[in-house]
């Protein structure tokens, strides 16, 4: 058994802030590195000693490991794997809590990536090829220790409470989930947008490009015929909300 967090996460999406580059046209996950070690580089308590680095075997790649970090504060080494995950809650996916976590397309649930994790990427860092890598860096596998930090957007049911929820889930539940019947009784006073995924950990008042309810009533139709389920923001006055429409 390797020991990890079951997941780390954090509340609120990402503020840019003027004194840094945020790489804005990047994939959702270098997003989510980028600010990852940002944070680390900003504290006096770590010190990234490697990142990203990849385990070649005699014919293959093993795989790889996200991040080896240096805490001064407690003089240990570790092994941190990071992950940046949306996901719906649906009761009626699986009978398992974890599997109750799943991506708005259906391809992946929060006890996929944690079984990965457990059967895969934490036990890559005891291999031989892995202990001969980091040894020409001077690093020993023996002492390290194995972290998970996975940055959790979380929606549910628009029925439900957020404080139904254990603490761990409902400190990262930021939205809600609806079906596209439900949409259609929304109120057409308010303004909609539907953000690229590109921009889904960029702060929703960033978004600068709003449209009516027939507009997007219309968008969100063609995504779901094409079973995507979209990310969309509704804004009335000063308030923003966040939800998924799905497609199944």
């Amino acid at each position: 058994m390797y020991p990890y967090s079951s997941f780390t996460c954090v509340k609120n999406n990402v503020s840019i802030s003027e004194d840094i580059e945020y790489p804005t046209n990047a994939m959702v996950g270098k997003q989510a590195e980028f600010c990852f070690e940002t944070y680390l580089k900003s504290t006096e308590n770590y010190k990234i000693l490697t990142a990203n680095i990849q385990i070649q075997g005699t014919s293959e790649t093993l795989g790889e490991l996200d991040y080896l970090v240096y805490s001064i504060n407690n003089k240990q080494i570790l092994h941190i794997e990071l992950a940046c995950k949306f996901y719906v809650h649906d009761v009626s996916y699986d009978t398992n809590e974890e599997s109750h976590w799943i991506g708005p397309n259906r391809k992946d649930t929060l006890s996929d990536k944690l079984g990965k994790l457990k059967e895969k990427q934490f036990p890559l860092l005891f291999k031989s090829e892995t202990k001969k890598k980091l040894a020409t860096l001077g690093i020993e596998t023996d002492s390290i220790v194995q972290q998970v930090c996975l940055k959790a957007f979380l929606f549910i049911p628009k029925h439900l409470q957020k404080e139904s929820f254990p603490k761990e889930y409902s400190d990262c539940i930021i939205g809600y989930w609806i079906r596209f019947h439900e949409f259609s009784s929304e109120s057409e006073t308010a303004l909609y947008a539907i953000p690229k995924k590109k921009e889904w950990l960029i702060a929703s008042q960033n978004t600068t490009e709003w449209v009516s309810f027939s507009e997007i009533q219309n968008e969100i139709k063609l995504q779901l015929d094409q079973n995507k389920s979209p990310l969309v923001y509704k804004k009335r006055q000063n308030t923003i909300e966040r939800f998924f429409v799905v497609w199944w």
